[in-house]
C-alpha cells in the first residue's frame, strides 16, 4: 500500500508523525513523507523518501509581516493573522505543491497532521482516504472562528465541505497521540478516533556521562524549538541553580545562542540540543514552556512537570497538567526567581505527583503502539 505522509515543517508538527511513518514501512507499505526541506535528512535516515512541499511557518509569519506592516499592527490582530498562516497561507502552499504529486503517485492514504489540511484538501479532491494525525492534545485557540472562516473559504474554492466543528480535521478519523486522562473530554466524546502511544522522537545524540550515571536530582529545562527567550532561560536557570545537590540541563534551541545565556552556576550544563527522547527518562523534573512535544513526553517518562507557557497550546497543556496532578504552571507576574525555585524543590520531592506521573506512564505504555497502528491503516482504506 502506498500511503503518503505529510506536516507542517516544524518540529513540534513532524516529530509526532515520524514513530508511526517508520512503521508503515517497517510493515512493507511504501511510504512518502511530504515536507519542508528542512527536515529531509531527518525523513531519509529512517529509509523514506522525503518530498519537498509547502512553506516555513517564518516564512510565512515573514510574509504577513510584510504585508500588514509594523510588529505593532501585527500583535494587535494576532488571532487574525495566525489564522490566515494557518487556515489559508499554508494550506494553500501546501495543496499547491502536493495535489500534483497525489494525481501523479496515486497513494492509497494519505496521513496528513492537524496543522497540514492543505495535505488532506490534497488528498479530498483525489478522491484518496485520509486520517489526520495530532500532535499533542486538543485546545481551543483564540483565532479558532477565524481560522473556521479562512479555511472555509479556501474549501469552497476547491468545492469540498467541511464542518464548522474542528475543521482542520476534515472530517477525517483523528489518529490521537494524547493519554484519555488528560485529553479534551468534549472531543473525545464527538469524535472518531484511533489511540496511538505517542512515542518521543529525536535526530540521535550522545548524552553526558554524568546525565547517564545520575548520581544526583535531575532537572531538565528547555523552551522548545520555536519559543526560546534568552531572558527566561536565564532567570529559570539562575533559579533552578539553587536547588541544591542537583544538577540542571539545558537546552537552548534553535532560537538562542547559547553564549547569550552567558556564564553559568557549576551544577548547570547548557548545550545547544540534547536528544530528548533519550534525556527524559533520566530526569527528575522537566521545567518547560508547555509544548506538545515536550509534554507528551514528559507523559511517556512519567517525569512531574513545571511549566512556564509562553503561547499557542501551552497554556492549555499547562491546565491539564496542573488538573491531573501531574506539576505545576507559573504564569506572568508568577514566574519570579522564588517562585521557580520553590515549584521546582516541592516538585522534586512530592510524592503525590511522581504518582500521578508514573500512572500517566503506564496509561501511555498501554496505548497501541506505532507498529499495532501501522499494521491496521489498510482498514481505512475504501
Amino acid at each position: 500500500m502506498k500511503i503518503l505522509f505529510s506536516s507542517l515543517g516544524s518540529h513540534g508538527h513532524t516529530y509526532p508523525l515520524l514513530p508511526l511513518a517508520k512503521a508503515a514501512r517497517e510493515h512493507g507499505h511504501d511510504v512518502v513523507y511530504a515536507t519542508t526541506a528542512d527536515f529531509a535528512d531527518a525523513i531519509g535516515r529512517l529509509g523514506i523518501r522525503h518530498v519537498a512541499a509547502g512553506m516555513d511557518m517564518r516564512e510565512a509569519f515573514g510574509a504577513l509581516l510584510a504585508k500588514h506592516g509594523s510588529p505593532q499592527q501585527v500583535g494587535q490582530e494576532e488571532p487574525q493573522l495566525i489564522a490566515e498562516v494557518f487556515g489559508s497561507t499554508l494550506p494553500r502552499r501546501f495543496y499547491a505543491d502536493l495535489a500534483p504529486f497525489v494525481d501523479e503517485w496515486r497513494p492509497d492514504l494519505v496521513v496528513h497532521e492537524l496543522g497540514n489540511p492543505g495535505a488532506g484538501l490534497a488528498a479530498k479532491t483525489a478522491g484518496i482516504p485520509a486520517l489526520c494525525h495530532g500532535f499533542g492534545r486538543m485546545w481551543e485557540a483564540d483565532a479558532a472562528p477565524f481560522v473556521l472562516d479562512t479555511l472555509t473559504r479556501f474549501t469552497d474554492e476547491l468545492g469540498v465541505a467541511v464542518s464548522d466543528k474542528d475543521p482542520m480535521l476534515l472530517g477525517n478519523p483523528y489518529i490521537d497521540i494524547c493519554p484519555p486522562t488528560v485529553q479534551d473530554k468534549a472531543f473525545l466524546s464527538t469524535h472518531d478516533t484511533i489511540p496511538l502511544r505517542p512515542v518521543p522522537f529525536a535526530e540521535p545524540g550522545e548524552l553526558p556521562d554524568w546525565v547517564v550515571a545520575h548520581e544526583q536530582p535531575l532537572v531538565y529545562l528547555t523552551l522548545g524549538t520555536a519559543f526560546g527567550h534568552a531572558e527566561v532561560l536565564r532567570n529559570a536557570i539562575a533559579s533552578l541553580a539553587a536547588l541544591e545537590g542537583t544538577r540542571v540541563l539545558v537546552a537552548a534551541g534553535p532560537t538562542v545562542e547559547v553564549s547569550a545565556l552567558g556564564d553559568v552556576p557549576d551544577n548547570v550544563t547548557v548545550l545547544p540540543w540534547v536528544p530528548q527522547a533519550d534525556l527524559l527518562p533520566h530526569t527528575d523534573l522537566v521545567v518547560h514552556h508547555g509544548g506538545s512535544g515536550t509534554t507528551l513526553g514528559s507523559f511517556s517518562a512519567g517525569v512531574p512537570q513545571l511549566l512556564l507557557p509562553q503561547g499557542a497550546d501551552q497554556f492549555s497543556n499547562a491546565a491539564a497538567v496542573v488538573e491531573h496532578g501531574l506539576g505545576a504552571q507559573l504564569l506572568g507576574d508568577d514566574v519570579t526567581a522564588e517562585a521557580v525555585t520553590a515549584h521546582a524543590r516541592e516538585l522534586l520531592t512530592d510524592s503525590a505527583v511522581r504518582d500521578a506521573a508514573q500512572a500517566i506512564a503506564a496509561e501511555v505504555a498501554a496505548m497501541p503502539s506505532p507498529a499495532e497502528v501501522a499494521a491496521s491503516l489498510a482498514d481505512h482504506v475504501r
